[in-house]
């Protein structure tokens, strides 16, 4: 070995202890402080731990909710929800199925033909009640883990509430809303 690779050498290894020994420093002098919250949610991730180690069970009832909500601020709501589907009677499915009609029908089944993910067919026989809509709303994959819906959810109970109303009244006979918050 000439005495110019010899230089060489000496520099790559004078070059990465001096990169170990500044990263060791640094660690030493900056302590960071992990987030309380995550600054960006990732669509179908499950929810962290809240402090104290505790994670929360599910959203809040909405039925208590229902009696103030408007369809109005659902519909303005809903539009977070336009790019996927449509609302309109008759109207086509687009990467989500069309919801009109959709409070009280059947989970997973009758959408125009629609291919739902079998995370969602797995709860066919149940019907889109208010519990089930409000689990669905506040996080859709808690609601059917491995669903193709990447919607990270509402986590504000009045938001869920309103669209409930909202959807209650895309059908050609609206139903009250409190026969439905049992899902049947």
């Amino acid at each position: 070995m000439s005495f110019e690779m010899n230089k060489f050498a000496g520099a790559l290894l004078g070059a990465m202890i001096l990169a170990m020994v500044s990263g060791i420093v640094a660690h030493m002098l900056v302590h960071p402080k992990p987030l309380e919250k995550p600054a960006y949610i990732v669509a179908g991730a499950e929810p962290a731990p809240q402090k104290g180690g505790e994670q929360k069970a599910g959203p809040e009832p909405i039925t208590p909710l229902l009696a103030a909500a408007s369809v109005d601020a659902g519909k303005e709501q809903a539009k977070k929800c336009a790019a996927c589907h449509t609302f309109e009677k008759g109207g086509p499915n687009r990467i989500g199925p069309n919801l009109y009609n959709v409070l009280g029908e059947p989970i997973a089944e009758d959408r125009n033909g629609y291919q739902f993910s079998p995370a969602l067919t797995a709860h066919k026989g149940q019907k889109w009640g208010i519990d089930e809509l409000n689990q669905w709303l506040w996080n859709p994959q808690s609601f059917a883990k491995g669903t193709k819906m990447t919607f990270a959810g509402l986590p504000k109970g009045k938001d869920r509430a309103d669209i409930v109303a909202y959807l209650n009244s895309l059908s050609d006979s609206p139903k009250p809303l409190a026969t439905l918050a049992t899902g049947k």
